[in-house]
């Protein structure tokens, strides 16, 4: 792990300073503040050169909570995200599909990653499964500006092909600082993918482990079929309403 001290602070500082001023509606005094210093970093950057969360300032009030964490993950996409290279789906995206919704919202689903629609858009669940994901997130009394959503993986993969295991672990910290940023009460992983990089691989089937209650790093995750699955088996709809309910219930509890 290296601190910002064995890096080019000054290169640093730099574009720190350009980005927040380009930015600086998003941005509170707090989420804008730096050090250097070995014994009080307030960022750190591991091998993936993005920032620990651990040491951010509490906010005095929702709003600006979420002003923070919305100019948090600006600063993750167009400092890192946005500039990735480390694996060969850079070179056949459009457009990287970082995420969207409620920066600081409750609930966060995850899905595998991007398709057609979603590369030439930019946003993600924007084709015929997104369209389906959106009624979902209705069903339950909440409209899509309520909470995140966000792929593993932020580049479509050739054909939609399944993503390969190097891409996932090329890309899956961006989605780690993602769910550190947003702090969600509950995840709904979507399908298989998204589930078996959650709560683990040595864990059932999706069709097993479906409405079940697991934990990652403090957090209730629920895992539920992907909606693509649903288009082609719509018999699995009744189901994945089960888990749904289950979701709702502890969404209004934390309320």
């Amino acid at each position: 792990m290296n601190s910002i001290s064995d890096l080019d602070s000054d290169q640093f500082f730099k574009d720190i300073k350009s980005f927040i001023e380009y930015h600086k509606e998003y941005f509170t005094v707090s989420s804008a503040t730096f050090t250097v210093s070995n014994k009080s970093k307030s960022i750190i950057f591991d091998n993936h050169n993005m920032y620990d969360m651990e040491n951010k300032n509490k906010m005095n009030s929702e709003a600006d909570e979420s002003l923070d964490q919305r100019g948090l993950l600006m600063f993750l996409k167009d400092v890192n995200v946005n500039k990735c290279v480390k694996c060969k789906l850079s070179e056949t995206r459009k457009n990287i599909v970082f995420g969207e919704g409620n920066p600081s919202s409750k609930l966060m689903f995850i899905g595998e990653a991007p398709g057609a629609e979603e590369d030439n858009t930019g946003r993600p669940f924007v084709g015929r499964a997104g369209q389906l994901l959106t009624k979902i997130i209705e069903s339950i009394n909440l409209k899509r500006d309520d909470v995140y959503i966000a792929n593993i993986i932020k580049c479509r993969p050739p054909q939609n092909r399944n993503p390969y295991e190097e891409e996932i672990k090329q890309c899956s910290p961006f989605l780690k600082e993602q769910i550190k940023i947003i702090r969600p009460k509950i995840i709904c992983t979507l399908g298989k993918f998204s589930t078996e990089f959650i709560i683990g691989t040595d864990k059932e089937t999706i069709s097993i482990v479906r409405g079940k209650e697991f934990n990652y790093d403090g957090i209730t995750v629920i895992p539920t079929y992907h909606p693509s699955y649903l288009l082609r088996n719509p018999d699995a709809k009744r189901e994945t309403w089960e888990d749904m309910k289950k979701i709702r219930d502890l969404y209004f509890k934390a309320t």
